[in-house]
């Protein structure tokens, strides 16, 4: 009688191996923040990893073939005025690359196919809404210029990149958001919050559908989405243990599994390759990188291996599968990053005497082609990543053929909306070009009688001929003020209820209470505002507190 011992899997070899020391990148002033990110990124054409800059924040960007020793004045990618908390390439155009700061500010980069010369400092676009520092960025997996922001303002926000506005404003995090990852085709978001819950989220409404207590522990918790639709999780206990978790989406609160590793204090990424079901946990302060395998039946996450190397790691990126080496059995690639200034190049290979392409470790995978638009996304549609086979390698499309474009328009959280002649002359006007990326501000003025004293605010009427509407680098907005005289109706300011109509004496001289008038360049309804509130109602929210519509950046 003979009876398996051991069970069978064809990752059970897998082993990783450390490239020599000038095949990998050296002196590299890596970023000291002690914000929880991995301070890395990396596609099939670049390698992008934070910095530590003077004057701003920054981060280096290194083309694949540029090893050994970094020169110290190597060119960056600055342009933040503060510390550069979070990177991500775009999945659909290697090129272009995510930034998040403590400036409160995202900006998005076009980079070169030969990488950078000089030190680059002008966007392609920034996205500005954040009222404090942005420490995640997230591409859709499948949808155009779609990209998930998360600051310390509790705010999640979903940009179309392509036209630079927000798509939706989630406010439904009473703590900060610590992580974020989507489903499959992008249709689920599940997210962890500093309260210990996790959170399932319709991305398109920000409702959410499911929520629960991850970890116990006061740390911070990751969570992300498999492939079938499990959520695996990492955190820590009451003790400050570090556990991973597998959970069912509809059963937050009863883990499948719950298992605790060490009394490390270290946050543990979960990086996880969909293609082989691989999840590896890499540590911040840890000198291992573990690696398990899910299936679907128990105990459903079994343990492999664990990679070992003396030098503890402070940021870690993996290659996506379109990058990995075919010929050499390759099915992951790490880039770690140490305090001493070292990116170490980790190759986690699976044992094979073949030299023939092996199907079975290289099923298709997702390619850097888009699915949906980022309208048909906002708009219901779902589906699946373009899948491409490697069976004859990967030849990533050059930056000519695939360049970022952004195109200024309406907003399409605006309430109630219009938009008229001078809409789509802005609209056609504002195109942005790679080299171009600043859009200069234009004027534009309306041929219509001043509003009656004491208008109503739900009247959609265009602002009188002596107010002049700017076009701002943030999108569309104006503001206005003009003195109503003591005959003026009552009117109050929707924000704070005070009577913006009456006079106010003074004791030197009578004059009249100001207001503001707020009106989008695309034909959104005026509306009335004290500029007592315009601190708070304008700089602080950037929404019109009367129509709820997007205001961008206030401009004095």
């Amino acid at each position: 009688m003979s009876f398996r011992v051991v069970r069978s899997s064809k990752f059970r070899h897998v082993y990783g191996t450390a490239l020599k020391r000038e095949q990998c990148y050296d002196n590299i002033r890596v970023s000291k923040s002690s914000w929880d990110s991995t301070f890395c990124a990396v596609n099939p054409k670049f390698l992008a990893i934070i910095v530590e800059s003077a004057g701003g924040g920054a981060f280096i960007v290194l083309p694949h073939n540029k090893v050994g020793r970094i020169s110290p004045d190597h060119p960056l990618v600055g342009g933040h005025k503060g510390p550069v908390l979070d990177i991500a390439w775009c999945p659909h155009n290697d090129n272009v690359i995510a930034s998040g700061s403590e400036d409160c500010v995202v900006k998005v980069w076009q980079i070169p196919d030969s990488g950078i010369s000089r030190t680059l400092t002008e966007p392609v676009v920034d996205l500005q809404l954040h009222q404090r520092r942005v420490g995640l960025v997230l591409w859709h997996p499948t949808a155009l210029n779609v990209l998930l922001t998360a600051g310390s303002d509790n705010l999640v926000i979903i940009w179309n990149v392509g036209t630079g506005e927000p798509l939706v404003k989630m406010n439904c995090h009473p703590d900060i958001v610590y992580s974020a990852c989507w489903n499959w085709d992008g249709s689920r978001l599940v997210t962890t919050c500093k309260d210990k819950k996790i959170r399932i989220i319709d991305p398109r409404c920000g409702k959410i559908l499911e929520e629960d207590i991850a970890h116990e522990g006061t740390k911070a918790t990751r969570a992300i989405y498999l492939r079938g639709g499990l959520i695996f999780t990492t955190g820590f206990s009451k003790m400050s243990e570090r556990q991973y978790s597998l959970r069912a989406p509809d059963m937050l609160g009863e883990p499948i599994v719950m298992v605790e590793l060490d009394t490390s204090n270290g946050v543990m990424f979960p990086l996880y390759d969909p293609d082989t079901s691989l999840v590896y946990l890499c540590g911040k302060g840890d000198s291992v990188i573990r690696y398990f395998e899910i299936t679907p039946e128990p105990p459903f996450v079994h343990y492999i291996n664990t990679f070992q190397t003396p030098d503890p790691q402070r940021g870690i990126g993996i290659m996506p599968k379109r990058g990995c080496d075919v010929n050499s059995c390759e099915i992951s690639r790490f880039y770690r990053l140490n305090n001493s200034g070292f990116c170490q190049v980790v190759s986690m290979t699976v044992p094979r005497k073949s030299e023939l392409f092996q199907e079975d470790l290289y099923p298709d995978t997702p390619g850097d082609t888009a699915a949906i638009s980022a309208e048909e996304w906002i708009n219901g549609t779902d589906a699946e990543p373009l899948l491409i086979s490697l069976r004859d390698g990967y030849q990533p499309t050059t930056s000519k053929n695939n360049q970022l474009k952004v195109i200024k328009k309406a907003n399409v959280l605006g309430k109630g909306a219009k938009v008229g002649a001078n809409a789509a002359q802005n609209s056609s006007s504002s195109s942005l070009s790679l080299q171009n990326s600043t859009i200069s501000q234009q004027h534009y003025a309306y041929e219509a009688s001043p509003p009656p004293i004491g208008f109503n605010a739900q009247q959609q009427q265009p602002p009188p001929p002596s107010y002049s509407a700017a076009v701002g680098s943030s999108g569309v907005i104006i503001v206005h003020q003009a003195a109503f005289g003591p005959e003026s109706q009552r009117m109050t300011c929707p924000h704070c209820r005070a009577d913006v109509s009456t006079r106010v004496e003074n004791e030197s001289n009578s004059k009249t209470h100001l207001f503001a008038l707020l009106c989008c360049v695309l034909g959104c309804m005026p509306c009335a505002i004290c500029p007592y509130c315009i601190d708070t109602c304008l700089v602080k929210k950037h929404f019109c507190p009367a129509c709820n519509a997007y205001l961008g950046q206030y401009d004095n």
